[in-house]
């Protein structure tokens, strides 16, 4: 294999990595006061796209977790950014929350339910047989279909929930019509993150806790990868997969050294 270039820039994913159902993984926070004392650009990323950016500091500041606003890269900010390059000052009827319309507006898109460029759907709990009803209607009439991402379900502490893939799923069924989506695994994602903090991909790393989105998607954006041990997979699953990350280890208090 070649020699990888020396580490200049972070990205990592939320869940799993640093948190773990609202609770810090030991070792993050000494992770992100490193990050932000070495002065290396890095991101926090997260495919949920119910928060926005300062709901997320909020979040990570009560928790002990000192993470800036613009240090957090949500897959409804990548979806505003993506729609903005395609087709600016469009139209969108979306299904979500405040961090995917407020992603939506910051770049001056319209939101409606007539005749809207494009049906937007992102993560939400109150996922209405209505609203799929019309997202199924206007896809149907000609909209375009943009998903934030395929996670087909999310944790809770009652257990698994149905969440943007799942739903797309359903919309998918019932017009004939995928989604296009823009969050992991899409390397688009972590390219337009890289660029976000004007960071290059062969000096950036990608930790996540996923085989399927997080290493995917730093893999195919050219990126070193770390799978940590603290999420959803096992090594046995890692061994299923025909990719590999660059490096497994336990968490991430085993990559502050690294920084």
């Amino acid at each position: 294999m070649a020699e990888r270039k020396p580490i200049e820039s972070w990205l990592t994913d939320m869940d799993g990595v640093l948190i773990h159902e609202g609770v810090p993984i030991p070792g993050a926070d000494a992770f992100i006061k490193r990050l932000r004392e070495s002065g290396k650009p890095f991101l926090v990323l997260t495919n949920n796209s119910m928060y926005t950016a300062r709901d997320l500091h909020a979040r990570l500041s009560r928790m002990g977790l000192d993470v800036p606003v613009g240090n957090i890269w949500t897959s409804a900010l990548a979806t505003a950014k993506f729609l903005d390059s395609q087709r600016p000052g469009g139209s969108a009827y979306v299904i979500g929350e405040a961090g995917l319309t407020t992603a939506l507006h910051d770049v001056g898109y319209i939101l409606t339910d007539v005749d809207p460029d494009f049906v937007i759907l992102g993560e939400t709990r109150t996922y209405s047989f209505e609203a799929m009803t019309k997202a199924v209607r206007l896809i149907n009439g000609g909209a375009r279909f943009i998903a934030t991402n395929p996670d087909e379900t999310g944790p809770s502490a009652e257990g698994a929930l149905p969440a943007t893939g799942s739903v797309a799923a359903l919309i998918t069924k019932a017009t004939g019509k995928e989604p296009y989506f823009v969050g992991k695994p899409n390397p688009l994602m972590m390219r337009a993150g890289l660029n976000h903090i004007g960071a290059h991909s062969e000096t950036s790393a990608m930790i996540g806790d996923r085989m399927d989105t997080d290493v995917l998607a730093g893999l195919e954006a050219g990126m070193t990868t770390f799978l940590v041990r603290t999420g959803l997979t096992a090594d046995a699953d890692v061994e299923r997969y025909p990719f590999r990350p660059s490096e497994v280890r336990d968490s991430i208090a085993d990559l502050v050294e690294l920084v």
